[in-house]
């Protein structure tokens, strides 16, 4: 295998990226000066290098625990809990939120093999017990998965007399939180229901 055969191949890896696609980006990255390709390569590195998870919220950083967790401007009382970092991403860009957050790391499927074991529930219900929580805010995704993720939270939350609310209705059935427009994921926010 080639050099660029073997880029184009890694490329294609991506999600959403195909072969033709994989093979314009490598010939892009080949045709570029001053050094992009090591630049690049720098920072992939960096990444698989520098970054893990937050070990409290479970959400991707350099620090431990993450700059979210160590903010003293947060409402340390209320968790948001979502599935996906990308997620947790979008609703910052809202700038509507001040509370915490909670990253699953996917969400309940039990055909592909995901279980309450492969997700972050039992450290979730840990920070709880713990933690002085007066709210969780459900904001998984609005399809089968995301709402039998929120179920079964619920179940396990209700006899801890915590309240418990999930996003208002806005966002689409169907859709992830990450491809929501900021003025429809502030409104689902500022409109939370309980659950």
């Amino acid at each position: 295998m080639t050099p660029l055969d073997r880029l184009t191949h890694e490329l294609s890896k991506l999600p959403g990226i195909g072969q033709k696609t994989a093979l314009r980006m490598a010939l892009f990255i080949m045709r570029q000066e001053g050094g992009y390709a090591r630049s690049l390569s720098q920072a992939l590195l960096e990444v698989a290098e520098k970054i893990h998870f937050c070990s409290q919220c479970f959400h991707f950083t350099h620090q431990d625990p993450c700059a979210l967790c160590t903010d003293p401007r947060r409402d340390n009382h209320l968790i948001c809990v979502v599935e996906e970092s990308s997620d947790l991403m979008a609703l910052e860009r809202t700038q509507g939120y001040r509370g915490i957050y909670h990253v699953l790391q996917g969400a309940l499927s039990p055909l592909d093999g995901i279980g309450p074991d492969q997700l972050r529930i039992r450290e979730l219900l840990e920070r709880i017990r713990t933690g002085g929580i007066v709210e969780i805010i459900l904001a998984t995704n609005p399809n089968v998965t995301g709402d039998a993720t929120a179920l079964y939270i619920s179940r396990l939350m209700k006899p801890m007399g915590i309240t418990l609310t999930k996003l208002a209705a806005g966002i689409p059935v169907g859709s992830q939180i990450e491809y929501v427009d900021q003025l429809t994921l502030s409104r689902a926010l500022e409109a939370r229901r309980v659950y």
